[in-house]
């Protein structure tokens, strides 16, 4: 007598909506951006922008001070992303991109109302 054992169903491979296998490693930040250290560099940068930016008599003094203080925050930011708190940098940097996007739609309005380019 011949032992009938049933077919085995085909191997699939699995579509990974559901993990099968080892667990993947977890990789972890050594310095996490944390929510203090963001908004301690978020509120040192719309100061220093906000009393630079004040020191300018016009919109192009303004504007000027604006984007000459942008480039030194961004230069902070780069330090403290090598050398210190990676939140602080974050923080400096959203602050700067907020500063250069004020200005930036400051001339676009004063250059739509008066149909002359207020930067010359």
């Amino acid at each position: 007598m011949a032992d009938h054992y049933p077919a085995r169903p085909p191997v699939r491979t699995p579509s990974g909506l559901f993990p099968s296998g080892p667990p993947r490693p977890t990789y972890r930040e050594p310095h996490r951006v944390r929510p203090a250290g963001l908004t301690a560099g978020l509120g040192a940068g719309v100061a220093w922008l906000l009393f630079l930016g004040l020191l300018g008599g016009d919109l192009r003094g303004y504007v000027s001070w604006t984007v000459l203080a942008g480039l030194f925050a961004w230069a902070v930011a780069w330090i403290l992303t090598r050398l210190g708190d990676r939140g602080v940098a974050a923080g400096v940097a959203i602050a700067t991109g907020l500063a250069w996007s004020i200005a930036a739609v400051a001339v676009a309005v004063r250059w739509g109302m008066t149909g002359d380019w207020p930067l010359w």
